[in-house]
């Protein structure tokens, strides 16, 4: 599990048949305690997260195929949850 911010939603004009519908989100990568860590990802937003939340990346394509329920979408990260309060109490 990756701990990581939203930058913003990725907007494409051709999508995988199994990518149709769903939001791409940019997610810059944290440290446990809420800093940068440098890096992000792309992920499919399973949970309705926006810019600026703090979200929990699942970043193992297998386990992010079964979550999404499509056992061949080209598909490695995917959003799982939305963090309602940081280690920092913030």
């Amino acid at each position: 599990m990756i701990y990581a911010r939203v930058a913003g939603s990725i907007t494409s004009t051709i999508n995988h048949p199994d990518l149709d519908g769903r939001r791409l989100l940019v997610c810059d990568k944290l440290t446990p305690d809420g800093k940068p860590a440098g890096g992000y990802l792309i992920a499919v937003d399973t949970v309705g997260a926006g810019a600026g939340e703090t979200v929990i990346i699942l970043d193992e394509g297998n386990g992010a195929r079964q979550i999404l329920g499509c056992k061949d979408a080209p598909v490695r990260s995917v959003v799982v949850g939305i963090v309602d309060e940081d280690a920092a109490g913030d």
